[in-house]
């Protein structure tokens, strides 16, 4: 059979990696593709009718989703051949396919149903359920003892890759886990086949390891793209406050940083650190919700906090 001739010509795909919180679960905001399998809303960009990449991928995931996303930030782009996608699109154009990935955030997931629009294909979906490796909330997690395995016997065809194997998983005690580094995970195990997606690009068997929910062509990696820049910037930026309402206790911030980040944090260190920033004001209200003692609602502070510096929220280690 003879090779499909290269590409001619490129085409750009927008990629909208919309992520929320619900149900004490980071979400994110999938269609469905033509396999059956999740995906990310996706839509090409008309360089005749569209003014910016922005406004156009407002425009399709409303029109894909029913939901008009909130904070938008440019991701990446990705344009590698040799994955599912980008890939030349069918027919004599034979376009190579770029796609830029978008990060958007909103605190109306908590508000919507689980299927956003009625007999449609869009829905949240937990961002973990695609990366069940990230979720050290209950300790290590069990999906990461065969996917050790896999990689000791990757590592063992090439001694020049425990390093960076190490780097990533951390499998010894004594080894930190960064949990913002979701990409570079992912990328390792597409690498070493661990993934549904590399053995599909591959045309090769489907591992049989908990190595979460494949998406169709290459969404898992713009989705792990997101993540990683979302915990990232936790650090730095009070990004948080972008995906819970506009009062809050401080529980329900605690529980939406870990629900990002995929670690536990110390509760006392994290509502010091917290106050200390000046990123909250108290509102003089309780919530009754909790099921407890009624706790105290807090907003996002008005003010400059510290002088103008603008911060993120504390995020201490595994521990």
């Amino acid at each position: 059979m003879a090779e499909p001739a290269p590409p001619t010509g490129i085409r750009i795909g927008l990629s909208a990696v919309v992520i929320g919180l619900r149900l004490g679960e980071a979400v994110v905001l999938t269609t469905r593709a033509e396999d059956g399998s999740a995906a990310l809303p996706f839509g090409p960009f008309d360089p005749v009718r569209d003014r910016t990449f922005e406004l156009a991928l407002r425009a399709f995931v409303t029109a894909q989703t029913g939901f008009r996303p909130g904070y938008v930030e440019q991701l990446y782009t990705f344009g590698d051949l040799g994955r599912a996608s980008p890939r030349a699109t069918p027919g004599p154009e034979r376009l190579r396919e770029v796609s830029v990935g978008y990060l958007a955030l909103t605190a109306d997931a908590a508000e919507t149903a689980a299927i956003v629009r009625p007999g449609g294909e869009a829905r949240w979906q937990p961002v973990l359920d695609f990366f069940p490796w990230e979720d050290h909330r209950q300790g290590r997690p069990p999906a990461l003892g065969p996917l050790d395995s896999a990689l000791d016997a990757w590592v063992e065809a090439d001694p020049r890759r425990r390093a960076r194997a190490d780097a990533l998983f951390a499998p010894q005690a004594d080894q930190r886990w960064s949990d913002s580094r979701v990409l570079e995970r992912y990328e390792l195990l597409y690498e070493a086949g661990l993934v549904q997606e590399a053995a599909r690009d591959a045309d090769r068997e489907r591992p049989a390891l908990p190595s979460g929910a494949p998406m169709a062509s290459d969404h898992r990696r713009i989705l792990a793209t997101g993540l990683g820049r979302l915990r990232s910037k936790l650090r730095y930026r009070p990004v948080l406050f972008d995906l819970v309402p506009p009062t809050f206790t401080l529980s329900d911030l605690q529980r939406g940083a870990e629900a990002i980040t995929g670690i536990t944090l110390h509760k006392q260190n994290f509502r010091r650190g917290v106050e200390r920033t000046g990123l909250v004001s108290p509102t003089g209200r309780f919530s009754t919700g909790t099921g407890g003692r009624p706790a105290e609602l807090f907003t996002r502070s008005a003010a400059d906090p510290l002088d103008g510096q603008t911060l993120g929220l504390p995020l201490p280690a595994l521990r």
